[in-house]
């Protein structure tokens, strides 16, 4: 049974939890890799460069929603096909363990599931824009 005292507590953390994750790899792209390496990645991959501008974009925009509560539980929905994504282009071919060489799908399948969660369970507390 749902702790509903508790539950809306249990979505921010998660929805935080899921907004450290997204300005991670995002700033991984943008500071490590740099944009024009994250471009050349994408290009690697058979997709246009372009859309390595979008992803950051998403993952820093989704990051802030979740984190401040801007409607969080569609913004979750909305980012599981980039997530969906890096399993189909990058981590599916590598196997299971994301301590493969080049990261298994393990990590990403949970990520998707975790943003599933968020927006089955709703917007949570503190949130800003509620759905």
């Amino acid at each position: 049974m749902l702790d509903v005292a508790t539950a809306p507590y249990a979505v921010v953390l998660l929805r935080w939890c899921l907004a450290a994750m997204f300005i991670a790899h995002a700033m991984l792209k943008w500071r490590v890799f740099t944009i024009p390496g994250t471009i050349k990645f994408f290009e690697s991959l058979g997709l246009p460069g372009w859309l390595a501008y979008v992803t950051i974009a998403a993952e820093l925009g989704g990051a802030a929603c979740l984190l401040v509560g801007i409607y969080p539980r569609y913004v979750a929905l909305l980012l599981v096909p980039l997530i969906v994504g890096t399993i189909v282009t990058v981590h599916g071919k590598n196997g299971w363990l994301f301590s493969n060489k080049d990261g298994g799908w393990e990590y990403p399948a949970f990520w998707a599931a975790a943003l599933i969660a968020v927006f089955l369970l709703g917007d949570g507390a503190a949130t800003l824009l509620a759905s």
